[in-house]
């Protein structure tokens, strides 16, 4: 009875998995390369809905982000979408060893804020690969306040 119990939910779980690739992907891993440069985690909670997370470097710190993203396919081109979306981050920047036009140069700050993103995603048919160009403005609400509006960056990533 336990194998025919385990072999039906593991039929049930290929189902989903097979439905879930449907948008091009489910999970991405890759690197982030623009004005801060890191790592990049995105993850499909449904078929236009997803959660991505940054690790990157700015201004000698580090900064963590999460957003929430809305996917639209362009049906012109199959595995390409355009998406927009919003969330936070959190970080430090490091004025003691940088040489940022802003600020006082003996101080660090910890940053919070906000980040809105919008950009186009490309998942190459038949390699595990995914292409992601983005804007992604923000705005800090502690430490150094203000807006950030220069952050342009390309994504690439390994899918499954």
């Amino acid at each position: 009875m336990k194998k025919i119990l385990y072999t039906l939910v593991l039929f049930a779980f290929m189902a989903i998995r097979n439905e879930t690739l449907a948008q091009g992907y489910n999970t991405g891993i890759g690197l982030r390369a623009g004005v801060g440069n890191g790592l990049t985690v995105k993850h499909f909670i449904s078929d236009k809905a997803a959660l991505e997370g940054i690790l990157h470097t700015r201004w000698r710190g580090l900064l963590v982000t999460g957003l929430y993203e809305i996917h639209n396919d362009i049906s012109e081109v199959r595995g390409l979408s355009w998406f927009y979306g919003g969330g936070a981050h959190i970080g430090t920047w490091n004025a003691n060893r940088g040489n940022q036009p802003w600020g006082d140069q003996n101080r660090s700050y910890t940053v919070v804020g906000i980040d809105g993103i919008i950009g186009l995603d490309y998942k190459f048919e038949g390699a595990p690969v995914n292409l992601s160009l983005d804007y992604k403005p923000a705005f800090n609400l502690t430490g150094y306040t203000g807006f950030w509006g220069d952050e342009v960056a390309l994504s690439i990533r390994f899918t499954f």
